[in-house]
Parts: C-alpha cells; structure tokens; sequence
C-alpha cells in the first residue's frame, strides 16, 4: 500500500496506447476483410468499364449514366 501509487501513470499511458492500438487493428482488418475489391480474380486492378459495368448490373447507375461513363473512356 505504502508507494503503490509510484509509476502508476506509466502503466495508465501504456493501457490507452494498447487499447487504441488494439482497436485500431480491429478496424484495419475489418476494412481489409469486408472492404470492396476493385481487383478482378487474378488481383490485378479492375478496369474502369468494368467497374461501370458492374455498377449498371447491380443498379448502383443508371442505363443513361453508364453510356456516358462509356463515352468518356472511350475518347
């Protein structure tokens, strides 16, 4: 009891740098897990008609706005 309350706040630092690391890594691995890939099976990067097209498929745009997106890849 006597001089238990020396170097009590070193182990408080160390205990709020863990938990913000612990919790920081928590998040980075689920971004890596659950985050969406823009790479196709073979990981290379996905190209950006690709992308369009699989963005009209699961109706993020519009017909009109891919045949736009298709137009400006295209010059």
């Amino acid at each position: 009891m006597w001089g238990a309350h020396e170097g009590m706040a070193w182990w408080m630092l160390f205990g709020g740098v863990f938990w913000v690391l612990f919790i920081g890594t928590l998040v980075y691995l689920f971004a890596i897990t659950f985050g969406r890939s823009t790479r196709d099976a073979q990981g290379r990067p996905e190209a950006p008609l690709e992308i369009a097209k699989r963005r009209l498929a699961t109706g993020e745009i519009s017909h009109e706005e891919y045949e736009r997106i298709r137009d400006t890849l295209n010059r």
